[in-house]
């Protein structure tokens, strides 16, 4: 019996990391642990992409030549549509949405399915302890497009706000790439990053998506 495979398009948040940047994980690296078995994670998603660049450098078209009738197209974008430079840079309500409509027009094209993903949020606290928002209007440009074109969406963006919220400011830390001094022999001056995840907190996150998905759907 042929395998269902399930396609990721994303950015450092989801991708796969060697053991020379270990704890740093992406979501997408451990989403099959959260999965029954007869679903393979074809993970494609790539550090420092955005849903413009990802597709200027024929990362979508790769995907293209691979993926089948039956199979999943999961895209998560965001977090670097918001760069300054114009070979990432995107506006949420206009080239954001043209971008991630390239994506879904693949898939359907080829008889699989897109899910669209809402960018997972960043450990984004102030001085208060109370969380702020750092996407803009680009998971809401999702949800608008995922509903003008009857596209499936998880929102990842409200489910990890949910969670950071409930976690507070201090143990949220520990989903990310914090890090003391000598704490990892690579990291031996420490880290503080706010974005990638650590591979406790991609765990925690994979598990999240995993939920969101309706996986019985799938497997009927």
């Amino acid at each position: 019996m042929k395998k269902c495979k399930f396609y990721l398009a994303g950015d450092s948040t989801m991708s796969d990391y060697q053991e020379d940047v270990a704890p740093r994980a992406g979501w997408g690296q451990v989403l099959y642990k959260h999965l029954p078995p007869s679903i393979e994670v074809v993970n494609k998603a790539a550090s420092g992409r955005s849903s413009k660049s990802f597709i200027a450098e024929g990362r979508l078209e790769e995907i293209a030549t691979q993926i089948a009738e039956g199979d999943y197209l999961f895209i998560q974008f965001g977090h670097n549509d918001q760069k300054e430079d114009e070979e990432r840079r995107t506006l949420p309500f206009t080239t954001y949405q043209s971008y991630l409509l390239e994506y879904i027009e693949i898939a359907l094209r080829k008889g699989a399915t897109p899910i669209l993903i809402t960018p997972v949020q960043r450990r984004s606290f102030d001085k208060q302890g109370e969380f702020y928002e750092t996407h803009g209007d680009y998971p809401q440009a999702m949800k608008d497009l995922a509903l003008d074109k009857n596209v499936k969406l998880v929102d990842l963006s409200t489910i990890s706000k949910d969670l950071f919220t409930s976690l507070g400011s201090e143990e949220t830390k520990k989903l990310f790439l914090w890090l003391k001094a000598s704490e990892h022999p690579n990291y031996p001056d420490g880290v503080k990053d706010d974005t990638h995840f650590s591979k406790h907190g991609a765990e925690v996150v994979a598990e999240l998506v995993a939920k969101a998905i309706p996986v019985s759907d799938i497997l009927k």
